[in-house]
């Protein structure tokens, strides 16, 4: 049978060039001999609607090309279905896509990995109805974002560091309280004051920031990452090297795995996805192989 793929595209996307990517794409794929929809929403939430009746119609593939927003549209769409997810990375993080060793810089290269169609479940996280791929971010990193986001200028990178300068300033530990399930289902709580909370599906999050280096998506577990107080300085000291992965041997560092956690913690809005979540108290658990992504058959 003739196979059907939904290319849903982010029209701002690209540094501006996104419709000639967009043509390039579709001509990739459908020289494979699909036939390919273009699905182009006014809004995230029209964007969602129409993956949703994508998927609804029994189309075989969700192709997004934009970041790792576009990524977290599609999946809430397309989780716990039988229908892929093909990714066309054109954002300035493309974390999710990193993590799966889809090819960030080259869209054609990443059309070749969708028309390859080689199948890999992976976990989702799950926060009452709303699904995350990456990483839910619940301190400081969520800060910054919510920062970031209020400032309309400037652009790109240095927003974010204007705004991780300007949140550090005040910074102070988080009082969390952790309500942790482990793989065999026993249940503690934890009292802990951190700088920053982690909760990752994958690796990384902003850009390549693998705050959770070598986490496993497909594991069945989240990882809980907790950056315990330290003072501003050394967290700007440390927070850095993050990027490649060097605070992993830092004693205020600690992973914790669990199949659902509940935090709660006063004053903290939580992002995931780099999309705006919600405030505290959250319960976030991880769903096994919710979602079947198309990846180079190394991944």
């Amino acid at each position: 049978m003739t196979r059907q793929i939904a290319l849903l595209a982010n029209p701002t996307a690209g540094r501006g060039h996104a419709d000639q990517i967009l043509d390039a794409v579709t001509a990739r794929l459908a020289a494979s001999g699909a036939v390919v929809e273009h699905l182009i929403g006014d809004d995230a939430e029209h964007a969602l609607e129409l993956a949703r009746k994508a998927a609804a119609d029994g189309v075989d593939t969700v192709v997004t090309l934009g970041g790792d927003g576009m990524v977290h549209v599609a999946v809430q769409a397309l989780a716990e279905t039988e229908v892929s997810l093909g990714v066309v990375p054109l954002g300035t993080g493309n974390d999710f896509a990193r993590a799966l060793g889809i090819p960030t810089v080259d869209p054609l290269a990443a059309a070749d990995v969708v028309v390859g169609n080689h199948t890999r479940r992976i976990d989702l996280g799950r926060s009452d109805d709303t699904w995350f791929a990456t990483v839910l971010a619940a301190g400081f990193d969520a800060a910054v974002n919510e920062r970031a986001n209020a400032m309309r200028w400037p652009h790109g990178d240095l927003r974010y560091t204007l705004a991780a300068l300007s949140v550090i300033r005040s910074w102070k530990p988080v009082p969390y309280r952790l309500e942790i399930e482990d793989s065999t289902g026993a249940t503690t709580v934890r009292e802990q004051e951190a700088m920053l909370l982690a909760i990752a599906n994958t690796e990384s999050y902003g850009g390549g920031l693998r705050i959770a280096a070598d986490c496993d998506p497909a594991d069945g577990l989240l990882d809980a990452i907790l950056i315990k107080p330290v003072s501003r300085l050394e967290f700007l000291r440390v927070f850095p090297g993050v990027r490649q992965a060097k605070h992993l041997t830092h004693p205020a560092f600690e992973r914790i795995h669990a199949r659902r956690i509940k935090a709660s913690a006063p004053g903290v809005i939580a992002y995931s996805d780099g999309e705006r979540l919600g405030p505290l108290p959250l319960d976030v658990e991880c769903v096994p192989s919710a979602l079947g992504v198309l990846v180079p058959p190394r991944a």
